[in-house]
C-alpha cells in the first residue's frame, strides 16, 4: 500500500490531472465543489489536533503552450475541525481563479 498522501498524489505529474485515482475517488480526499464553487475541486486532509486543511484546485484545459490538462492548485486553507470556511474565504479563492484564467499564456510557477 502506498504511503503517499493526497497532497503528494496531486503533486505527481499525472496524479491529479485526470481526477483522483481509484484510491482517492469517493474517499473524501478529492471532492468536486458545488454552488458558487462549481468547477473547483478541493483536496481534503485532516491534520493533527483536530485541524483540517483544504487545497483549492481547478483543471485547466486551455493553457497555451503547455501539455494539458493542468492541475492548478490556487490556495490552501486551514480550519478547525467541523467548521466551515467563510463566504469571504471562498470569494478570495475564486478571485485567484479569475486572475489566473484571465491570462493566456498563463502565469505558471
Amino acid at each position: 500500500m502506498s504511503t503517499k498522501s493526497p497532497i503528494d498524489h496531486a503533486r505527481s505529474p499525472h496524479g491529479g490531472s485526470r481526477g483522483p485515482s481509484k484510491k482517492f475517488s469517493g474517499g473524501g480526499y478529492w471532492e468536486a465543489m458545488h454552488d458558487g464553487m462549481a468547477g473547483w475541486f478541493e483536496i481534503r486532509v485532516d491534520g493533527p489536533k483536530r485541524s483540517q486543511y483544504r487545497l483549492f484546485c481547478r483543471l485547466d484545459y486551455e493553457a497555451q503552450g503547455i501539455v494539458k490538462p493542468l492541475l492548478v492548485v490556487f490556495e490552501g486553507r486551514g480550519k478547525p475541525f467541523r467548521t466551515t470556511l467563510s463566504d469571504d474565504d471562498y470569494a478570495a479563492v475564486r478571485e485567484l481563479g479569475h486572475e489566473y484564467f484571465a491570462r493566456n499564456p498563463r502565469t505558471i510557477i
